[in-house]
């Protein structure tokens, strides 16, 4: 169980101006990250949870939108969760599904991010896909960037991972807490800080240097052929 998802002042006693510079630097290389790049990657995945339709919706239209799209990846999420619902392809029909081919759903429950992220390692290797766009709520998306990127590194897997936040008010309250993204936005710089001490999510070395080489092997991807390089 990570810390709390809603926290205060004081449970941040003990971090260092080090780590917040770090988290700063983390969180702005990942989401400036040009997210035009999504329209020409193989695959799309959306993490679910805590009750966040509009995590869906906003996958559903743009893989629907994008026939270039390969694989639409759909992780599963927490049965704890009293927002939790089961994802079928009743469900998302519902939600504006209409191109079936290529969908996969996580069958088996989601508990936290790292079992989301070490499913779509799974899909990775076993489909043979060669670049993916990440698509979640803009204050979790930094979190899961960082554990999709951590799992990838520790199986030895190398691809363009591409931020694309869902848009959503950060004023809109959460279905599962009732918080809106100011109030979590906190609670995620903590989880983050402690999941990188604890070798869950990609540390800032690890992210530098993959960004390194994403924008020396990929630049064609992030801003066009004519332009990179």
């Amino acid at each position: 169980m990570g810390p709390a998802r809603i926290v205060r002042d004081e449970d941040f006693a003990g971090c260092t101006a080090g780590q917040f510079l770090e988290l700063l630097n983390a969180l702005t290389v990942i989401l400036t990250l040009p997210q035009s790049a999504a329209d020409h990657v193989e695959a799309l995945v959306v993490a679910t949870g805590q009750g966040e339709d509009w995590r869906l919706t906003h996958a559903i239209r743009t893989w629907e939108a994008n026939p270039k799209l390969r694989h639409l990846l759909v992780a599963n999420g927490n049965p704890a969760e009293e927002t939790y619902a089961e994802i079928t392809l009743d469900r998302l029909r519902s939600l504006g599904l209409h191109r079936v081919e290529g969908v996969h759903v996580q069958a088996e429950p989601a508990p936290n991010t790292g079992r989301q992220a070490a499913w779509v390692a799974d899909q990775v290797r076993a489909r043979g896909i060669t670049s993916l766009a990440l698509t979640v709520s803009p204050y979790h998306l930094a979190r899961v960037y960082l554990t999709v990127l951590k799992t990838f590194t520790l199986r030895g897997m190398r691809l363009p991972l591409i931020p694309l936040p869902v848009a959503v008010s950060p004023d809109t309250p959460v279905p599962e807490t009732g918080a809106t993204a100011y109030d979590l936005v906190p609670g995620e710089a903590r989880r983050i800080l402690a999941y990188m001490e604890e070798g869950w999510v990609a540390t800032p070395a690890e992210l530098q240097e993959y960004l390194r080489w994403l924008w020396s092997r990929h630049g064609d991807l992030l801003i066009g052929p004519s332009r990179a390089g």
